[in-house]
This record gives structure tokens, C-alpha cells and sequence, in this order.
């Protein structure tokens, strides 16, 4: 295989709405991240990987783009992006960005074309149908609960969100569509940065004809999974996307790849026809299930991880995490996070760095910080969350329950702000934090561990 900078590099994903607030406003922003660059190099990282920070009206966290081209408001401006890259290539480290591309906010000006009316020529930028006997077009569920359509009365048509309802899907089969993308892609690589994390990317292709899934639970919406991940068809968009993107430029690229198995990952991510340099496959995580309360498969867990490891020998590469900001904190979910706290920790850590891949650490990982216990839904702010809740209290599951579920398994739990040291709001923000602290931030915190000599954080920087 061929030898390249991405294979040899360690990552760190930041959560920027969490990791430092440099202006007191409570939310984290790129000064602050400039703030903490040398505390990520001596942590030893090579590549930095920043969650969305593009302009967004925020319903999902930044994963809903108003403007591809934008920064957040919250964030900073193009100026502080533009001085952040600079900042980080001084220290000869990498900076990649999310990429999302499979949707945007309905407050996205091509959306609001769209849906102006039927005769827009961008109407065909999105997926648009009739309903079908009063109701929805077919049975899908949404990613985030609930339809997976939202009807809009201008037109008196639906339009498809795989995740939140502000979060309509982009129509791929529309070539315009795919060639603004590709210029905006190319707009991005053309100002320096060293590669994308592209999200959602196996739902681009949806399957024709968008037909009722089986339905033999009777539910009022279905998972809709095999009709919009990784189904045929999806591999000639990537082929098309890398090549006039990706192709032309010495970066890194990772694909979330909810859906790819083994069998189909030479395609994904071979040295040869891979789309991408690496993906996160998905396999190892749904070992666990926090709903049911089960214990980690151990066994079962070895399995997929070695299957991953010797299907891609020689053939391409993986992308290894056990953490990050869509899935609760590892060391309280396969670990130990009260008396083998540490042990947990800096197991878990050694069990995927000792693997054939880039690893990446997602921020708070190198201290082993843990869920969080709020005792309110209104403490939330993970929208997927509140959509189950809203769901499920009105099944009659009892808030009790539903907290419980919501402990073990909320995104939130992993975007809690970083614990920086043991001073007001952990030394996140001089101001009132956008989002709860994690009440241990007083024993769990960065200052604390880099002066003890067998800290977690030490463990990760050796």
C-alpha cells in the first residue's frame, strides 16, 4: 500500500461549540480553538477535525447549513476560520471540516426557491411529492423520529428529511444540484484545508420510487434504513463526486458510512476504486444498546473489529474511534465510569490505537469524561432526543423511564462543554454556559490530570 501523511496521523474531533468560548457569551467559537492549539499538539495531534461551524439556524447543531460559504455568527467570521487554518499549519498540523451535503436548512435560500412554488427552477433541487390518501407519501420514518416528511401549504406537497424537519434532503438525482455542490466542495480545498469529514453520506442515494417499507408491526412510521442507506446506485455519485473534487487535490477524506459492511468497503475505501481514504463504519457500535440495557459483547465486539482489520489488509484503510459527538461517552457506556474509571478508560483507548487505521480522539476522550445525569428533558438539547421523548411520553412510557433511556444514550452526553480545570464552568467560558457542565468537572478536568503522572491524559499523550 501506498505510503501517505493521513495513515501516519493521529486526529482529534472538536465539538466547537463546546471546546472553549474565547468572548464570555457561553459558546465555544474558533478564537477559542486557536486559544487551545498548542495544548492539542503537545497532546501529540496531527490532524484536527472541526464539527460544522458553517451559518446555520442551529436546530441540529450546525448540521442544518444556511450558507456553504458563511461562518456562524456564534463561531466567529471567515477572518477567524482564515487565521485558525494559518494557526494550525504553523504548527504543522492538518485541519479537515465536516461536509454536509446531503442536506441543508430549509432556511437555505435554495430552499426557499424550492418551495416557492411548484414551477421554481429549483424545485427540483429536493425531493417533493404528493401525499398519498390524506397522509404522507409512504410510511418512512425519520432518522430523528416521527415522518420523514414535512408538508409544506404553499405547494400542498411533501418534502423528504431524513433527519429533522429543517433538514430537507437534497435531490443527487438533479445534476445541477450536484455540479453547485462540487463548486462549493472545490471552494473550500481551494482556500488550503487538508480534507473533509463528509457526513450522512451513504443516504444520498435514495431507492426509486419511494415505496412503503414492510410494515408487519403496524407502526405509523417505519425505520426506513434499506430504502435510503447505501442502497444500489450510490457508488457512480461517489465515483463522480471524488472525481471532481477530492481527486484533484493531497487531502484527506472520511466518509460516514452508516450502512457499509465489510463486504462492500473495498468500494468505500479500496487503495485502487475507493471513493474516500478511510470511513467510520458503524458495525462496532451497535453492539451496544443503551435503550435495552444490556453489557457490551465483548466477544462480539472482538469479532467485528477483526473483521474490519483483516478485510481492509492490504486493500485500504480504516478510520478507528470509539467516540464522538453523535453517541454517549465510551467509558461510561462499554466501561467502568466510578471505580475502574481510569482502568476503563485507558483499556478502551489501547484496545483501538493498537489497530491498523488513523485513530481519532474525540475532545474530552483524553480525559475520560462521562455521561451526564440532568434530570429534565428541558436540560436537553438534542433534538433527536426531545423528538423520542415528545413520542414516547405520549405512548405513556413515564418521564422516569424515559430519563433513564436518555442517560444512557443521548448525544448530549458527549457535548457537554470540555473540562478544562476545576474553576467556574471548568474553565470552559467566563460567562453562562450555553449547556450544562458535567457536575465531576472538579475531579475531571485537563489542569488536574496533566500534573499526575498516571493520568488518562498522560496515558493518551505517550
Amino acid at each position: 500500500m501506498k505510503k501517505t501523511w493521513w495513515k501516519e496521523a493521529v486526529a482529534y474531533q472538536i465539538y466547537p461549540r463546546s471546546f472553549m468560548d474565547s468572548n464570555g457569551d457561553g459558546i465555544g467559537d474558533l478564537q477559542g480553538i486557536i486559544a487551545k492549539l498548542d495544548y492539542l499538539k503537545d497532546l501529540g495531534i496531527d490532524v484536527i477535525w472541526i464539527c460544522p461551524m458553517y451559518k446555520s439556524p442551529n436546530d441540529d447543531n450546525g448540521y442544518d447549513i444556511s450558507d456553504y460559504q458563511d461562518i456562524m455568527d456564534e463561531f466567529g467570521t471567515m477572518e477567524d476560520f482564515d487565521a485558525l487554518l494559518d494557526e494550525v499549519h504553523k504548527r504543522d498540523m492538518k485541519l479537515i471540516i465536516d461536509l454536509v451535503i446531503n442536506h441543508t436548512s430549509d432556511e437555505h435560500p435554495w430552499f426557499i426557491e424550492s418551495r416557492s412554488s411548484k414551477d421554481n427552477p429549483k424545485r427540483d433541487w429536493y425531493i417533493w411529492h404528493d401525499g398519498k390518501d390524506g397522509a404522507e407519501p409512504n410510511n418512512w420514518e425519520s432518522i430523528f423520529n416521527g415522518s420523514a416528511w414535512e408538508y409544506d401549504e404553499v405547494t400542498g406537497q411533501y418534502y423528504l428529511h431524513l433527519f429533522s424537519r429543517k433538514q430537507p434532503d437534497l435531490n443527487w438525482e438533479n445534476k445541477e444540484v450536484r455540479e453547485v455542490l462540487y463548486d462549493t466542495v472545490n471552494w473550500w480545498l481551494d482556500k488550503g484545508i487538508d480534507g473533509f469529514r463528509v457526513d450522512a453520506i451513504s443516504h444520498i442515494k435514495k431507492e426509486d420510487g419511494f415505496k412503503d417499507m414492510p410494515n408487519p408491526k403496524e407502526l405509523k412510521y417505519v425505520p426506513s434504513f434499506d430504502k435510503h442507506m447505501n442502497v444500489d446506485g450510490i457508488q457512480p455519485l461517489l465515483e463522480e463526486l471524488k472525481e471532481n473534487t477530492f481527486s484533484k487535490y493531497d487531502i484527506m477524506t472520511v466518509g460516514e458510512a452508516n450502512g457499509v459492511k465489510i463486504e462492500d468497503a473495498e468500494l468505500w475505501v479500496g487503495e485502487e476504486q475507493g471513493k474516500f481514504n478511510m470511513v467510520f463504519q458503524f458495525e462496532h457500535l451497535s453492539l451496544w444498546d443503551a435503550e435495552k440495557k444490556k453489557d457490551l459483547d465483548v466477544v462480539g465486539l472482538k469479532k467485528v473489529l477483526t473483521k474490519w482489520q483483516k478485510g481492509l489488509e492490504n486493500k485500504g484503510w480504516n478510520a478507528l474511534y470509539i467516540e464522538n459527538h453523535d453517541k454517549p461517552r465510551i467509558v461510561s457506556t462499554w466501561g467502568d465510569d466510578k471505580q475502574y474509571w481510569r482502568e476503563s478508560a485507558t483499556a478502551l483507548g489501547a484496545m483501538y490505537f493498537f489497530m491498523h487505521g488513523t485513530p481519532f480522539i474525540y475532545q474530552g476522550q483524553e480525559i475520560g469524561m462521562t455521561n451526564v445525569q440532568f434530570p429534565n428533558i428541558e436540560d436537553y438539547d438534542d433534538v433527536a432526543i426531545k423528538n423520542l421523548y415528545r413520542e414516547k411520553i405520549a405512548e405513556g412510557v413515564s418521564h422516569q423511564d424515559m430519563m433513564e433511556i436518555i442517560w444512557a444514550s443521548c448525544r448530549d452526553n458527549s457535548r457537554t462543554p470540555m473540562q478544562w480545570n476545576d474553576e467556574m464552568n471548568a474553565g470552559f467560558t467566563t460567562g453562562a454556559s450555553w449547556f450544562g457542565m458535567n457536575p465531576n468537572y472538579k475531579e475531571i478536568n485537563v489542569e488536574k490530570q496533566k500534573n499526575e503522572e498516571n493520568s488518562i491524559f498522560n496515558f493518551y499523550k505517550k
